[in-house]
C-alpha cells in the first residue's frame, strides 16, 4: 500500500449487508469483522442489515441505500457462490449502472493464496449502481478479511497512491 501521509483522509459512510438466509445479529461473524475493519480504519458504519437470499429483497436494501445521500459505498457479505440460493451477483444485475470487472478478479487472484484453486467457486463482484459503489464479498470469514484487507483497506482509503475510489466519488454522477 502507499500511503501517502501527506495527504487528508477522508472517512467514508459505508452500508454494510449480510446476505443469509440462516445468520442472525447474533451469530453473523463476517459481518462482524467488516464493521470491525471498516470502524478501525477510520470510515463510519453508516448501518448495517441481514437480508435473505432474494434477488428481490437485497435489490430493495441496495436501491434505498443507493438513494440514501449518507452512505457513500456499499458492501454485502454473502450469496456469491455458486449454489442455486446464491444470488448476490443476480441483483446487482438488476440495479448496476456499471459492472467493476478488476474487482472480482483481484479478489479471486488473492484468495487463490489462501484457499486455493477453490477461489474459482468465488463470483465476488463489484458494480456502481447510480453513482454509489457496491462491493460483493463471499460471506465467510476469511473470504471477507481477503477483500477488505487485500482490496478495499486500501481502495477506500484517501490517501492511497497512485490513485484510489474515494478520490473518483466526486465525479461518479457526471454525464
Amino acid at each position: 500500500m502507499a500511503i501517502d501521509e501527506t495527504r487528508v483522509f477522508k472517512p467514508v459512510r459505508i452500508a454494510l449487508l449480510t446476505i443469509s438466509d440462516s445468520r442472525t445479529p447474533a451469530d453473523d461473524t463476517s459481518g462482524d469483522i467488516l464493521a470491525s475493519r471498516i470502524e478501525g480504519a477510520g470510515h463510519t458504519l453508516a448501518t448495517r442489515e441481514i437480508s435473505r437470499d432474494s434477488v428481490e429483497e437485497i435489490a430493495a436494501h441496495l436501491h434505498r441505500w443507493i438513494d440514501d445521500e449518507t452512505i457513500d459505498c456499499i458492501v454485502t457479505t454473502g450469496g456469491t457462490g455458486l449454489t442455486g440460493r446464491d444470488v448476490t451477483p443476480e441483483a446487482l444485475d438488476r440495479i448496476k449502472s456499471k459492472d467493476i470487472p478488476g474487482f472480482g478478479e483481484l479478489f479471486r487472484a488473492i484468495s487463490v493464496q489462501t484457499i486455493g484453486t477453490s477461489a474459482i467457486q468465488s463470483r465476488a463482484c463489484a458494480v456502481l449502481a447510480r453513482g454509489t459503489y457496491i462491493f460483493a464479498l463471499p460471506g465467510s470469514n476469511g473470504a471477507v478479511k481477503d477483500g477488505w484487507d487485500g482490496i478495499l483497506a486500501e481502495q477506500l482509503d484517501s490517501r492511497n497512491r497512485p490513485c484510489n475510489f474515494v478520490d473518483l466519488m466526486p465525479r461518479l454522477r457526471e454525464r
